[in-house]
């Protein structure tokens, strides 16, 4: 992925997370550290960016991120609560006070009726507990792609919550 086309998302993400003094931290499954990325190419970005957890494997997710394997039995890693539990466990193992997970079948293969390639969950979620999901179906439009839309949904949906924070109040000297 090139930085130009996730640098505008990840700046604006992080102005955000700036201007209300909170920390980031991310969990990705399909993107493979890309959203982490996006953000730490940004110079400047260490005053948000606390860490990223790369949990390919469902056993990685247990165990990095705490995901249940009730949830991946029930629902499986392509799922919207596989997602919330991601961005829930990468806030729980982190100092971070925002985190943001993705989970997808990013192809050419692995896809199903149920979960085809192009399937991917996102979720948000902030220390207070509030979560916000988003699923997208990209299609079958090449891994590379689909990886690509899965960084600037995911700094979208960072950026969504991050704006329904409110800013820090800033201090008079």
């Amino acid at each position: 992925m090139s930085e130009r086309g996730s640098s505008r998302p990840a700046k604006f993400a992080l102005d955000l997370c700036r201007a209300r003094e909170v920390r980031v931290a991310t969990a990705e499954s399909c993107t493979g550290g890309l959203v982490a990325a996006a953000l730490t190419a940004i110079a400047g970005s260490s005053d948000v960016f606390e860490c990223g957890f790369v949990t390919y494997s469902n056993e990685a997710k247990q165990r990095l991120l705490g995901v249940p394997a009730a949830i991946l039995l029930r629902h499986g890693a392509v799922s919207a609560e596989a997602a919330a539990a991601m961005a829930k466990g990468a806030l729980k193992r982190s100092s971070a006070d925002f985190a943001v997970s993705i989970t997808g079948i990013a192809g050419p293969a692995g896809g199903s009726k149920e979960k085809p390639v192009g399937l991917v969950h996102f979720a948000a979620a902030r220390r207070d507990g509030k979560v916000l999901a988003r699923r997208r179906l990209f299609g079958n439009i090449g891994r590379r792609r689909v990886r690509e839309r899965s960084v600037a949904e995911a700094l979208a949906l960072l950026a969504d919550l991050v704006e329904q924070t409110r800013p820090a109040a800033r201090r008079v000297a």
